[in-house]
């Protein structure tokens, strides 16, 4: 039993180590996408100013 406490602890740390990794520029992009922005540089300046999703499409 004390085995199998050592080996999920272990399996813990290494996700949580994993979950404070900051993401790639590849990542962000693609979460930027799901939101309606072609990238993250994009979807951060509508987070912190005044554009908006429809920016990035032509009409």
């Amino acid at each position: 039993m004390e085995k199998k406490h050592f080996e999920l602890r272990k399996l813990l740390e290494a996700v949580e180590k994993e979950l404070l990794k900051k993401p790639n520029h590849k990542t962000l992009d693609r979460l930027a996408l799901l939101a309606g922005f072609q990238d993250w540089d994009t979807f951060r300046d509508a987070l912190h100013g005044e554009a908006d999703g429809k920016s990035n499409y032509g009409e």
